[in-house]
This record gives C-alpha cells, structure tokens and sequence, in this order.
C-alpha cells in the first residue's frame, strides 16, 4: 500500500510539473481592451483582393525555367509594370494556420495554438477581415472557419469545399484552385443580377480573399520541382489574370482595387514544412492596384546579398523585402479600415503610393496601435503585482510614452515627416520589446519555484530508496520528535506567507500550486535529517579509488546521454563504446559467437543516428529489403530453434502467417507508391491490409505461445509489419537491426550470469513468461545490475532518436501514412506517426522484461522481494547504491538545467518539439516507462485462447 501511495504521489509531482511548461513558456501573447486605430486620412484604395498561394516558393514563382521563359507570364508582368514586388520572410513554424494568422491579423501565432486543433482559435483575436466591411472568402476548410469564427459581426462569408478533396493521391490536385477561381467567377457573375449583393460588392472597406491549396497539395505529393507542382503555378497565374480583368469590368475600371499575391510558406525540395530552411521561409509578395507604386526600375546594385536578383533575373526591378506579420498593416492603410489590434506588423511604406502626410499619419496609427497593447499589458503586470516589487520597462515608462507621442505629433503638424515616420518606428521597436518583456516577466520566478520543487522531490526519492534497501531505518529519538514538530511549524508558517503573498498579487490557481508544492516536499526531506547523517557517516567504509572510478564511469555515461538529446550522433560513439564490452569484460573468450554478433549489432545500429532526421528522400527498395532482412531473421531462429523447442502446430502456423504478413506488408508500400506515381490513387485492398495490419498489431501476439522466444518473435514479426507500411526509406530497417541486437543482448546476459557463477540458471529456450516466478529464487542485487539498467536507458534513448523522434512529426513526409490514407488528416496522421516512434520503445521494453525474468530479477517479484525484506540487500551493494544515487542526483540536476530553462516558445515546430520532448522525456520517463513496462509485460505473459489445444509437456 506504501509503495502505491508513493507511485501515486510521484505522478502527481511529475504531472504537476510537466504541466508547469505549459504556464510558463505557452500562455498566450495577447491582449484585448485595446482601442482600434486608423489613419484620419482618405485611403486610396475601397476594397482589396487578397491572393494566397499555399505552400508556392519565392523561387519557384520568380526563377525562370531553363529556356529562360517565366512560368507565370501575368504576374511577371505585374512586377515589370504594374506593381510592387519583394519576399515576405515567413516565421517558423512554417505552417498554414501560423502564416495565416500572420498575413491577416498581423501576429505571430503562439505554440498554445497547436493544443487547441487545427481549425479552432485558441484564443479570440482581430484581424483584416474581421475590421473591414465585408469580406468573402474561398478555399480551403482548414483555413477558412478560423477567421469567420474570430470575426465579430455577421460580415465574412465563406465557401469551403468538402476536406475530403484534399487528397494527396488526387490525379490532379490543382482542381482544388480551379474550384476557387470557378466559385468566384460565379460569384461575381451573380452579382451582376442581384441588386442587394451589388450594392454590398460597391461600399468600401471590402476584401475577397481567395486560399488557394492546389500548390501546396502537389508540392508534398509530388515534391516543388514536379512537373505537377510548376504546372499548378501556370493555372494560378492564368486565374489570377482573368480574375483580375473580370473584378475591375465588374467595377467599371474606377481604379479602387488593389491587389496583394502571396504565400503563407514555402517547401521544401524534399515537400515538408515547418522548419527555417530558406525554401520554406521565403515566399513571394506581389502588390498593386490603387494606392501602389508601379515597377521601379533601379540601376544600382541593391542592398540584398543573398544572390537571388541575379538568379530570378530582376536585378533591374526594385525589390522591396517584409516581415509576412507587415502585411496585415500594409492592407489594413490601402482600404482605410483599423490596423488589427493584435497586429505586431511595421507598415512597409516602400510599397504606398501616397502622400508622405499619409504615410507619416499611417505609421503614427501603426505606432500607437502597438503602444495599446504594451500599455494594456503593463497594466496587467502591474496590477497583480505588489508596487515595490514591480519593474518597469525602463525604456518605455509612463513619461517616455507620452514624450515620444506628443513629440511625432508635433513633426507631423510641423510636416516634418521623415524624422515623424523615424520615431514611430522607434516607439514600436521599444513597445515590441516591452511587449516581450511583461510576457516573459513572471518566467524567472515561476523557474525557480519549479526547479527548487523537484530538486526537493529527486532528494527525497532518493532518500527513500536508500532508506528502503541500506538498512538506514533506525527508531525515532526525542530529539527528532522536537525537530520534527519545529520543522512542521516551519513548514505551516512558510505555506501561510506563500499563499498570503499570492492572495495580494492576485496569481492564477496555478501559481499556488507550483508555489506551494516545495514546500511538503522538503518537509519531508528535512524529516529524514537522521538518514542523512548517516549517509555521510557511511562514506568512511568505501574504498576511495573504487568509487572515484565508478563515479566517474557514472557520470561519463549519464552526460553521454545527456549531450545525445542534442547531438543524435552522440550515441553512434555511445554505441561504438557499448560494442566493446564483450572484450572489456572478459566475456569473449566465453562466447565469441554471441560476443561477435553483439559487436556487429552495435556497430550497424550505430549508423542510424548519423543519418538525416528530415529530409531523405523515399526509397520504397529499402523498405522492402527490411521486409526480406525481417524474414531472413525469422527463418534464422526458427531453423535453428527447432531441435531446442517444440513448438504446437497451431503455434508454428500461427508464425508462419506472420511471416507471410510481413511479405504482404512489404509489398504493399511499393504497390502504393506505383499506384500513386500512375495517380490511380490509393488502391483499396492495400488500405484495407493497412487498417488491418495496424488494428492487430497489439492482439495478434497474444495468441502465439508464451515460451521466451516464441512470443519475441511473434511481437517483433507483428510490430515490424506496422513499421513497414509507415516506412518509405531506410528507417524500415531500424527494427530489423535492433530487434537482432536486442536478442542478442538476452543471449548474452545469460553468458554474463555464467561467468559470474550464479547458480539455477535455466535454459533460455526453456523460459516461459507465463509461469509465476518463485520468489525464494529472486536472488540479491548486483552491480551488474546498474550496468543492465544503464544499457537498457541507453536503448530506449536509442528507439527515441535513432530514426527521429516526436519532434519531427511536423516536418514528416506524408508519404509515410500513404498506405493508410492520402486524405490530408493532421490528427490521424499524426497519430500514425506517433505510433511509428513508439514500435522501437516496445521492442526495448519487451527485451528489458524478457532479461529480467531470465537473470530472475523480475520488477514484480523485486517489489515483493522489498516488501518481504526491506533489509536484504547486502552492505557491499549498499555502498554502491549510495554512490549511484549521488552520482545520479547532480546528472539529474544537469538534465533539469539543460531541459527545463531551454525549452522554447518560439522558432519552427521541429525546434519548439524538440525541446518539448527533451523536457517530457527527463520528467515523465519514470512514468513513461511503468506504463510501458505494464503494456510490455501483458503483451508478453497473457495469451488469447481462440481454439482449444491439447496440453503440451515440456522438457
């Protein structure tokens, strides 16, 4: 019962924490109450023509083919002639619902966002839509929803197609566009009939905004250089020029439409997004119509040295460069209506066509737009925070606002509007760093509540794991029960003071939590003062040249592990290392066979963590090839099991079924990828194999034999089958090879039991896991045991980022779920992916269970063993406990600095994920591991009886 109110209260504290990331790094930026703020002058333009190109490249638009003719002939002439033209540098993530939000409410999404679905506004936000007039929109279901469902009113109109359009296996995924530029032609055409809808279409402040996904569908089925992918620019343009010329006939030529083309990210060559690569990051912006300035011929070099004007052939045109958040206030000036009151954006003046009064007046609304939301947000801070602790932001206080107000009013009456236009770009740079600076203001404290937190709980588990098997516990003293009253005062009156404090600040519920949960738990440290002292007193015994040299082995493979959540190929070294012991050991010239294999294992494991997270290319042959080394394995063991073992008829079919599964399943992602590359979409009875293939993985296993490696072969068959059919390169041999060597590591755990001398040790061929262990056989801990526990960390590290990890779900190609669905599905397909990264983790976990019942040190008998005898584990292996322990606790400590304080709240998904998942992994792996470790060991002891079989007796 103890020990399951230990585990309870060690989830509590581990949920509590991992919660706390979500508070400290991913609350949301904005604020509301602000006052909307517009220019007071006539703007040039009454309605505006917003055209979103999803997924098109800067230089697939811009560069001219090889012949040197340009794929967008219309919108080439737009930048030659008409209009304005730059790149618009995309934030990462690049992603469709952050760029979105960037173009037209002019912030940058938060990571909170990603929670909360994909379709679903986190939080209620403003935007260009939703302060014009009207607004219609056409596209994508993904995108649209988000922005009608922001807007307050009932004036933006959308027309979505069904989601299941979005097919990745489309023969033509520009139908997707054609339907876009079909229903506005429609639309418009009915306006011409519908006096009501003309007189809307005539009032100024309108936008129509066109999400057009075609570019984008075709650049991840079939990569940004596909003829598919250029041929769906050539559609844009071509729509874009007749849409055009019907929206000015509509409006009689009044010359009040402008005009803005763009994208909301780019791709890669490979076709993923997320990431910072410059292909994803630089998208075109095309602006002209009313209020812009025509093609501005230059003859000097231009101020961009990234070599791109002279390979798009436009070094002659002026190029003007944004942030994508910039052109939110770039529109909102051209139709006059207010900047979006969330907007981060700087107006790009470069592109107005307008007086330099316009111009000044509309930056100083852009300026004063940005100085709302840093004040409303000071006054947040200030508000729950006591007035001697606050600290403002000393280079925008209370006086410096109103001087830098009063002083760009004053330049702007005087018509000085340079120097007016230069210090509000000033103001908004200050207000914008200020902004960060209360939204990060309260990251410190809450910090150091978290750390000093679980550094009390990483003590006191510790403390509990010695006390529990080194013999420390001893009865109580007078003098304790005095310092235990005094610390449970202590501990009142500082819990009192806490919470008194952050009544007055006003703090969220939380707060209290991660505020006041430090404080039983070093109570209960500080109780144990007397397993301390002799802890301390204990040090004397040990010899000191031994445990300067174990602590140093401790601590180089614990600070391995660490610098390989940062560099993957840390653990090609780690790997190199771990093939050497065999040799090391001693344990070679016992079993060289076995010796040998572990070795070559070792080594072709370790070449996965050099290759490529994201970014190969598909190679449907080495999927297929990891379907035949999978067979090749199975055929291997069960030729040379079957004199050791008898194996059941029904058992032996059983296998042999699995193994043709596994040929299927091997097949199946060629067949798949053949159809699809001859566009006749996903083949139905591959889908159907896939589902079911998925669906059985976890059930058929149980129905196999529970002898040792009979059921191992049977899980690694049925997971291997999953992988296959997610896989589409090299990675499909990732299980194949750890599978082998975690065999290997079980042969040769028995050989290390061997030349130890331990007695009553049993056949592994003769193991089966669903016998009761006798726990008068449970033999005493070793230090083999750490070196077993430290191999099998360094494995499940290995499953996690040998291949990839759950941070590059973001950048996944989604070829990998292509034999499942091809229906763009981001939970589903995330999920799959997830389900991907977990397969490794269950080979480990499975392996780790198998050693522990063969070495008879199995986890549920260990517990049993402790509650029996809290006192059994010898004095020699105490010492050593105690030195792991201490060497662990300063790790952990590195682990917790590195993790917690680096986790990001900004960059691509791909980094953000990353440090995410460093943190998850340091503080839920004990959690992890249980859950894991329960699945594991149903997954290898229960069987599922379908018919009846006759009893067997075995030797």
């Amino acid at each position: 019962m103890r020990m399951i109110m230990f585990f309870l209260v060690g989830l509590l504290v581990h949920v509590i924490f991992f919660i706390s990331i979500f508070d400290i790094y991913f609350t949301s930026p904005l604020v509301h109450g602000m006052a909307p703020q517009v220019s007071p002058l006539p703007p040039p333009a009454s309605r505006l023509l917003l055209v979103v190109a999803d997924g098109l490249r800067a230089d697939s638009l811009y560069k001219p083919d090889a012949n040197g003719s340009t794929r967008a002939p219309y919108l080439r002439s737009v930048m030659e002639e008409t209009g304005s033209w730059g790149v618009s540098h995309t934030r990462v993530p690049t992603e469709s619902r952050p760029g979105h939000v960037a173009l037209i409410a002019g912030f940058y999404e938060d990571v909170s966002a990603v929670a909360k679905g994909w379709k679903e506004n986190p939080v209620e936000f403003d935007s260009v839509f939703n302060e014009s007039r009207h607004t219609w929109c056409w596209g994508s279901p993904d995108i649209l929803p988000m922005f009608a469902k922001g807007a307050s009113g009932d004036h933006v109109y959308t027309y979505t197609y069904p989601a299941e359009r979005e097919d990745f296996a489309s023969t033509d995924a520009s139908r997707l566009d054609t339907w876009v530029f079909d229903e506005v032609k429609s639309f418009l055409q009915s306006a011409r009939e519908n006096s009501s809808l003309m007189s809307s279409l005539q009032k100024d402040q309108n936008v129509f905004f066109l999400h057009l996904l075609g570019i984008d569908t075709n650049g991840h089925a079939h990569r940004p250089m596909s003829q598919e992918y250029l041929e769906n620019i050539r559609l844009v343009d071509s729509g874009v020029k007749e849409l055009v010329s019907m929206v000015e006939d509509i409006f009689d030529n009044d010359g009040r439409t402008a005009y803005v083309f763009t994208s909301d990210h780019g791709m890669t060559n490979w076709g993923s997004h997320g990431a910072g690569h410059p292909s994803e990051t630089l998208t075109p912006l095309l602006v002209w119509g009313a209020g812009v300035h025509t093609a501005q011929r230059v003859t000097e070099p231009q101020k961009y040295s990234d070599g791109y004007l002279q390979e798009w052939q436009l070094e002659g045109l002026r190029r003007v460069d944004v942030n994508q958040a910039d052109i939110a206030p770039l529109m909102s000036s051209l139709i006059g209506v207010p900047i979006p009151l969330n907007s981060v954006g700087v107006l790009p003046l470069q592109y107005l066509n307008n007086s330099d009064q316009f111009k000044a007046e509309s930056m100083y609304s852009n300026a004063i737009q940005i100085l709302e939301q840093f004040k409303v947000k000071m006054a947040q801070k200030k508000e729950t925070t006591l007035s001697f602790l606050f600290t403002p932001y000393q280079l925008l206080t209370e006086s410096r606002q109103a001087e830098f107000i009063n002083k760009a009013r004053v330049l702007i009456q005087l018509e000085e509007y340079e120097d007016a236009i230069s210090l509000c770009r000033s103001l908004m740079d200050h207000a914008l760093e200020g902004l960060s600076y209360y939204h990060t203001y309260d990251r410190f404290f809450l910090g150091c509540s978290v750390v000093l937190g679980f550094t009390g709980w990483t003590s006191y588990v510790v403390l509990v794991i010695l006390k529990t098997h080194a013999s420390l516990r001893r009865p109580p003293t007078p003098t304790d029960q005095v310092s235990g009253k005094t610390l449970w005062w202590i501990g009142v009156g500082a819990t009192l003071l806490i919470g008194m404090f952050l009544i007055i600040q006003r703090s969220p519920v939380t707060y209290y939590i991660y505020c006041l949960l430090p404080v039983p738990v070093w109570y209960s440290v500080l109780k144990e003062f007397g397993t301390l002292t002799d802890l301390v007193r204990s040090y004397s015994l040990l010899p000191l040249g031994k445990c300067f040299g174990y602590f140093a082995l401790v601590t180089f493979g614990i600070e391995l592990l660490v610098v390989s959540f940062f560099h993957r190929a840390m653990l090609t070294v780690g790997l190199a290392v771990l093939s050497l012991w065999p040799l090391l050991s001693g344990l070679y010239s016992k079993a060289k066979f076995r010796s040998v294999s572990w070795v070559l294992c070792c080594l072709f494991l370790a070449t996965f963590p050099m290759m490529p997270v994201v970014g190969r290319e598909p190679n449907i042959h080495m999927v297929t090839c990891a379907g035949v080394l999978s067979l090749l394995i199975s055929t291997f063991y069960l030729w040379s099991a079957r004199k050791r073992t008898t194996l059941h008829l029904t058992d032996r079919y059983l296998l042999i079924f699995q193994m043709l599964h596994v040929a299927v399943c091997a097949y199946v992602p060629t067949s798949t990828h053949s159809s699809l590359q001859l566009k006749q979409g996903l083949p139905l009875l591959n889908q159907i194999i896939s589902w079911t293939t998925l669906g059985s993985s976890l059930f058929v296993p149980l129905l196999s034999s529970t002898r040792l490696f009979h059921r191992l072969l049977s899980i690694f068959l049925s997971l291997t089958a999953t992988y296959l059919l997610l896989s589409t390169g090299s990675e499909a041999l990732f299980p194949p090879v750890l599978s082998w060597l975690m065999f290997v590591w079980i042969n040769i755990e028995q050989e290390a039991m061997l030349s130890q001398g331990i007695s009553g040790r049993q056949e592994l061929s003769t193991f089966d896991f669903s016998e009761n262990i006798d726990i008068t056989k449970i033999r005493q801990l070793k230090l083999d045991d750490i070196r077993r526990s430290y191999f099998f960390v360094f494995f499940i590290i290995t499953a996690f980022f040998g291949t990839g990890n759950i941070a590059s779900i973001n950048s996944f190609d989604p070829a990998s779920v292509y034999c499942f669905l091809t229906v763009f599905n981001p939970f589903i397909m995330g999920g799959l992916m997830m389900w991907k990264v977990i397969i490794p983790f269950i080979i480990v976990m499975c392996t780790f269970e198998t050693i522990q019942v063969s070495t008879q040190l199995s986890s549920r008998s260990l517990w049993e063993a402790v509650e029996m005898s809290p006192y059994s584990p010898t004095h020699y292996f105490y010492h050593y406990l105690v030195l792991l322990s201490f060497s662990l606790y300063p790790s952990f400590l590195h682990f917790l600095q590195h993790f917690f304080f680096l986790v990001q709240d900004y960059g691509s998904w791909l980094d953000i994920g990353t440090s995410i998942s460093h943190y998850v992994i340091v503080m839920s792996m004990t959690i992890f591991l249980m859950l894991l470790s329960l699945m594991t060991h149903i997954l290898t002891s229960r069987r599922v009886s379908l018919w009846r079989t006759r009893k067997m007796h075995f030797p």
